[in-house]
């Protein structure tokens, strides 16, 4: 039953932001900057666990992945605003934040 309402509250964040795009790109990218997965685990770690040592390394770590995705959204609208294809942006934004989550984990170990 756990798994089943993680499961509907990440399907109603999907579609919120989605329709909510149609309206307003503004409230929709405000939303989805939001960080409500990280929030929303930490509190079903919490719920399922009381680990508080393990929600503070993993909102530390987190820290250090969400600073590399960030480029990824810059590169993202300047490759579709000079007519790169969807796809095509997309995989070489997923290429570069790949490779900046491994530096960023190489320099952590």
């Amino acid at each position: 039953m756990l798994y089943l309402l993680k499961t509907l509250i990440a399907a109603i964040v999907i579609v919120l932001t989605t329709e909510l795009s149609k309206r307003s790109t503004s409230l929709a990218a405000l939303l989805l900057a939001l960080p409500i997965v990280s929030v929303t685990s930490f509190i079903w770690i919490y719920y399922e666990t009381q680990d508080k040592t393990k929600i503070a390394e993993l909102s530390a770590e987190t820290f250090w992945y969400v600073i590399p995705s960030l480029p990824m959204f810059l590169l993202f609208s300047w490759l579709l605003r000079h007519d790169v294809n969807f796809f095509v942006a997309l995989l070489a934004c997923c290429a570069l934040t790949a490779a900046l989550f491994g530096l960023v984990r190489y320099f952590q170990t």
